[in-house]
């Protein structure tokens, strides 16, 4: 389960986690065993949760880990060409580069190449990484 990922990353137990949370540790338990679904829970307790594991309170519901999930897997395994131009262009944000905008261009060509040409991603895929990175996402 997320939170059981989290408790690990963050170094925390789960009564350690409760106690931080302010919320009983029989309801953590019962949370973390699947018991109790957190979508069923006030919104005051997954509130609590997510401010103690610093994650949006979408993280925690089942929605908002196949969001996650999804968003994650649309940056991995991509074609060696557009992994290779998604790289240069973070590590140019990154570093102000003066050649943003000619990475902005090869990011923009291989997304572009991969699902038109090559049919390696979908639309969605596409969209994705062109909104993330190329119109308003990581700068």
């Amino acid at each position: 389960m997320i939170i059981d990922n989290l408790l690990v990353k963050r170094g925390l137990t789960k009564y350690r986690l409760a106690v931080k949370a302010e919320i009983p540790h029989a309801t953590l338990n019962d949370i973390c065993s699947g018991k109790t679904r957190i979508e069923k829970c006030s919104a005051e307790t997954v509130y609590k949760l997510a401010k103690v594991l610093e994650v949006p309170m979408e993280l925690l519901t089942e929605d908002g880990i196949y969001q996650s999930k999804r968003e994650k897997a649309y940056e991995y395994g991509l074609p060696e060409y557009l992994q290779h131009d998604l790289d240069a262009y973070k590590e140019g944000l990154k570093n102000k580069s003066t050649l943003l905008d000619c990475l902005w261009s090869e990011l923009y060509g291989s997304i572009n190449l991969a699902q038109i040409s090559d049919g390696i991603i979908t639309s969605e895929h596409a969209d994705y990484l062109r909104n993330k990175y190329l119109f308003g996402g990581e700068k």
